[in-house]
C-alpha cells in the first residue's frame, strides 16, 4: 500500500536528481506541505504542542525543549528558503522562554501548563537552543542573538570539558551532577549547533570546538570500532559497551543513523575549515558505507540499532535515519559525482516517499514489518526537523552554509 505515493523523481532520468528541476520542485512541495502541517504546533497560551498522527495538538502533552528548539530552527530554515514562517519562529522563541530556569540558570527539559515537569539539564537540549538561536539569527530575528549568547554562556560554563574537548551530558535542575554518563548523541548535535553558530556569527571558537568533537569520534573512535560509532561512554571517555538507557535517546549498542548524521557534519566542518587534506572526506565515506552495509534492510529502510559487533539489535524502521541518509548522500554528491552515491540517494528518497511521507503533510515516524505506519516508539508526528532538512539540504548548493545558500536561491517554483 502506497498511501498516495508520489514519485520524488524520474527513476530513468540521467545525471543526478539534485540537479533535476522536477526533483527539486518535488522537494520544495514537500517542504511546503510540512511547514503548513506543523503550523498546528503553535498552540494557545504561548505553548508549542506535540502533534498526533492527524496533525492535531495532543492534549496535555508536555512542551519539550529539544522539540521546541528544533521547530524554531526548522521554520527559520524555511524562512531563509523563501517559504515564510517567521511568525512560527517568533512564537517558538517566545515558547523557549518558558523553559528558562530563572533560579538556577539554563533550560529545563519539559514544561506543562502548570510549570516545570522535568527539570533536568541536558547538553542535548541546550545545544538545540544554540542551534535554534543561530538559525533564527541568520533569518533576521532580533531577539535570537541574545538567546545565542545566553546558550553559549551556559554551554561554556556547565557542559564544555576543555580538557577532553567534548561535552558533558547531564545535571539535576540545580546543576548537581547525578551521573558520570557521557554520550555521542549530545556531542554530535553539539557539532551541528556549533557549526550553525559559527556560520551565524563567524566566531572561531565554534569551529575549533566542533572540530575537537569530530576528531574524537570520526578519527579516533570510529576507526577503532570498524567504522561504527559506540553511543555510550564513561566519565573518562572509555566506551561503556553494556550501557542501555532510554530506548529513544540512549539505546544500547550503535545507531547507524548517527553515523550518517556525523558523516554529513564532518563534511560541513571540513568545508568551513578550508578543505584541509582528504582525511575528513575519507572518514565520512567510511562511516556512510559501513552504516548502509550494516543497516539497510532487504525490504527497505534502515534498522535502528546494532550490537557492537555489527549484528542487528533493534530492527525497527524509523523515518529519521532515512532522512540522514538523504542528507549525507546529497553532500557526497555535491563533493564528487559518483554513481553509487546517486543510487543510494534515489533508493532512499523512493523508499521515503512511498513509506514515510504523509500526503496530508509531515512524515510518519515509524513503519511496521508490512511498511504501514505504526505507533510503538513514537506517538503522532514528533517534529518537523529531520524530514524538513531532508528536503532543504539537497536544495542548497555546497557542503556548508545551507541557511544563507537557501536565502540566496529560493528553491522551486
Amino acid at each position: 500500500m502506497t498511501r498516495g505515493f508520489t514519485r520524488p523523481g524520474d527513476p530513468e532520468a540521467p545525471g543526478h536528481w539534485i540537479d533535476d528541476p522536477g526533483h527539486r520542485a518535488w522537494l520544495a512541495a514537500d517542504a511546503r506541505a510540512q511547514l503548513a502541517a506543523f503550523r498546528a504546533s503553535v498552540a494557545p497560551g504561548g505553548r508549542i504542542a506535540a502533534l498526533d498522527r492527524e496533525g492535531r495538538p495532543i492534549p496535555g502533552a508536555p512542551q519539550e525543549l529539544h522539540a521546541t528548539a528544533r521547530l524554531v530552527h526548522s521554520y527559520a530554515l524555511g524562512q531563509l528558503a523563501g517559504f515564510g514562517g517567521g511568525d512560527v519562529v517568533a512564537a517558538g522563541l517566545a515558547a523557549l522562554a518558558r523553559h528558562r530556569d530563572d533560579l538556577h540558570g539554563g533550560w529545563v527539559w519539559s514544561v506543562g501548563e502548570a510549570g516545570v515537569e522535568r527539570g533536568v539539564k541536558l547538553a542535548y537540549g541546550h545545544v538545540f537552543v544554540l542551534l535554534a538561536a543561530a538559525t533564527a539569527h541568520m533569518a533576521g530575528h532580533g531577539r535570537a542573538r541574545a538567546l545565542l549568547d545566553a546558550a553559549a554562556e551556559v554551554i561554556d560554563a556547565r557542559f564544555w570539558d576543555e580538557e577532553a574537548g567534548l561535552l558533558r551530558d547531564e545535571y539535576a535542575r540545580d546543576w548537581r551532577p547525578f551521573s558520570e554518563y557521557r554520550g555521542m548523541n549530545a556531542n554530535m548535535h553539539g557539532v551541528e549547533a556549533m557549526l550553525a553558530a559559527f556560520e551565524a556569527t563567524g566566531e572561531g571558537v565554534w569551529l575549533e570546538r566542533s572540530g575537537r568533537i569530530l576528531d574524537f569520534f570520526a578519527h579516533r573512535v570510529a576507526p577503532a570500532h570498524d567504522w561504527r560509532l559506540p553511543e555510550h561512554y564513561r566519565a573518562d571517555w572509555s566506551v561503556d559497551p553494556g550501557y542501555a538507557g532510554d530506548p529513544m535517546f540512549r539505546p544500547a549498542g550503535t545507531t547507524p543513523g548517527h553515523s550518517l548524521e556525523l558523516g554529513r557534519l564532518l563534511l560541513q566542518h571540513w568545508d568551513l575549515s578550508g578543505r584541509p587534506g582528504e582525511a575528513a572526506p575519507a572518514a565520512a565515506r567510511a562511516l556512510v558505507e559501513r552504516a548502509f552495509a550494516d543497516a539497510w534492510r532487504d525490504d527497505g529502510g534502515l534498522v535502528y540499532t546494532l550490537s557492537h559487533g555489527g549484528a542487528v539489535d533493534v530492527a525497527n524502521r524509523y523515518w529519521w535515519p532515512v532522512t540522514e541518509g538523504i542528507g549525507v548522500t546529497a553532500a557526497l554528491i555535491e563533493l564528487e559525482r559518483r554513481a553509487e552515491d546517486e543510487a543510494w540517494y534515489r533508493r532512499l528518497w523512493t523508499f521515503a516517499a512511498e513509506r514515510f511521507v504523509d500526503p496530508a503533510g509531515g512524515w510518519f515516524p515509524e513503519i511496521d514489518a508490512a511498511g504501514a505506519p505504526v505507533e510503538r516508539q513514537f506517538a503522532g508526528k514528533p517534529d518537523i526537523y529531520h524530514a524538513l532538512q531532508a528536503d532543504l539540504l539537497p536544495l542548497a548548493p555546497g557542503l556548508s552554509g545551507a541557511g544563507r545558500a537557501l536565502a540566496g536561491a529560493p528553491p522551486g517554483p
